[in-house]
């Protein structure tokens, strides 16, 4: 005997023994004793895992009492209510839209299904969360229908024209869009004489006939110069689309032009049915063709301006730095940008963004710069008010006020924050550190926390007088 036979038996025995003599013991037994072979769990004979219970659904079920479908007059209710027949108005109106064969067919169908089965086999929900199994097959959804083919399928054996055929093509399509009155036959001198003289020729004809031929003959040929003058005048030829449409939609082999079925899903028409009218076009008739894109409509809402105002602008972009991201995935560069934005008199704004593109943080560093503008107290419109110090991380920037003419002695990045804000007249001295973005932080800063005289007279009770004005106001304006 195989280990195999043996290890089978072994298992078949253990098995039967722990589900039949089980019960003898347990008949004799008395009630408050607990048998250990009573208590055993007799399970089915496989290895898989027993399940404790049944599995709950996870979604609620719609029973038919909810549903109003328990009785036959519910049911019945419920089919005349959502399986209503056709009336005489709807066939009426069914059999202006379709033919007799059509409305056969239809009431062909009507008869084949009945409504009852429909309601009881159907189930159709009328919760607000339905999804629309119910299909309209009149109306051609483009998401789910394919495009109807309308055209037949060029030939496989087209080829491309040779020179002769590619001229004679070019031909027909001027053929085709010529506009004016047709080409046709010119009357010849024999066409004025009687018929009897028709066949004959020129010189047999009699004197009389001939003189009155040729008398109609040279009226016809003015009137034929008036007509063809007039038509010259008033034709046209092929127009700049006629050409375009040529040269895009016309077909180079030999297919009689025929359009092949494209993948190609046909273009959305100028006003959408169901849409018209709920979105508003992003371009303002009021910018006057400046702003395209729509690209300020969102900060012309911000800021109250205009986009002609907003084109006005002074911006300089001062800083840019290639900075770099270390993620899991790598190290991500990116560009930061820092730009200011003013009005030349007396408003600035600082605008700082980061982006992948360094235009698109361009883009982004100016708009926040336009939003973020600020006024700036200037002295006599030109100059600060006093010494202002102001320190960001490791700079210092120390501003003067300066007399009239003195000019900006300052570095090139707060000369362009001067001339963006009005200032003429100042010097500007970095104590510490030269950071690029930290000096135009402080002197952002700088600029926006002058000390005002005003605000000072009114905390000491004094009253402020300019002496350059009052005294000396003839020598300065």
């Amino acid at each position: 005997m195989s280990a195999a036979r043996f290890a089978a038996r072994s298992f078949l025995s253990r098995r039967l023994a722990a589900t039949v003599p089980a019960a003898a013991p347990a008949a004799s037994a008395p009630a408050g004793s607990t048998c250990p072979a009573a208590q055993q769990q007799q399970s089915q004979f496989h290895s898989s895992a027993h399940l404790e219970a049944r599995r709950r659904s996870r979604f609620k079920n719609v029973r038919a009492v909810e549903m109003g479908l328990t009785s036959d007059a519910k049911i019945e209710s419920f089919t005349k209510k959502k399986f209503a027949e056709y009336t005489e108005d709807e066939k009426a109106a069914l059999a202006h839209n379709y033919p007799a064969e059509h409305m056969e067919a239809i009431e062909a169908a009507e008869a084949a299904i009945d409504p009852k089965d429909l309601t009881i086999q159907g189930r159709l929900r009328v919760d607000p969360y339905r999804m629309p199994y119910i299909d309209d097959f009149s109306e051609i959804q483009p998401i789910i229908d394919k495009r109807a083919r309308r055209s037949a399928p060029p030939s496989h054996k087209a080829r491309f024209m040779d020179v002769d055929e590619f001229t004679q093509d070019l031909i027909n399509w001027a053929d085709e869009i010529r506009r004016g009155e047709p080409m046709h036959r010119m009357k010849k001198l024999r066409d004025f004489v009687p018929e009897e003289f028709f066949e004959k020729p020129e010189g047999q004809w009699p004197k009389d006939v001939r003189d009155e031929a040729f008398t109609k003959f040279w009226a016809y040929l003015k009137e034929q110069k008036d007509a063809d003058a007039k038509a010259a005048a008033n034709a046209t030829g092929p127009t700049d689309g006629d050409i375009l449409s040529y040269i895009l939609e016309r077909s180079s082999m030999t297919d009689n032009n025929l359009q092949a079925n494209s993948s190609l899903a046909p273009a959305l028409p100028d006003k959408v049915p169901g849409v018209e009218g709920k979105y508003r076009n992003a371009i303002d008739p009021a910018d006057d063709g400046l702003d395209d894109k729509g690209q300020y409509q969102e900060l012309k809402k911000r800021t109250g301006m205009s986009v002609r105002q907003i084109l006005q602008l002074k911006t300089k972009k001062l800083v840019h730095r290639r900075v770099v991201n270390q993620t899991r995935l790598g190290k991500i560069a990116s560009d930061s940008v820092m730009v200011i934005a003013g009005n030349g008199d007396g408003w600035l704004g600082l605008g700082m963004a980061k982006s992948v593109e360094a235009s698109i943080a361009v883009e982004k560093a100016t708009l926040l710069a336009i939003q973020n503008m600020q006024p700036i107290p200037r002295y006599e419109n030109r100059t600060i008010y006093g010494e202002v110090t102001t320190k960001v991380s490791g700079t210092i920037v120390r501003l003067n006020s300066r007399p009239p003419g003195f000019g900006l002695r300052v570095s090139h990045r707060i000369f362009e924050m001067c001339r963006a804000a009005g200032i003429r007249d100042l010097s500007a001295k970095f104590l510490r550190s030269r950071n690029p973005m930290n000096t135009v932080k402080a002197t952002y800063q700088a600029l926006l926390s002058q000390p005002n005289p005003e605000d000072l007279a009114i905390g000491r009770g004094k009253k402020l007088v300019d002496v350059r004005k009052v005294y000396y106001g003839g020598s300065v304006y």
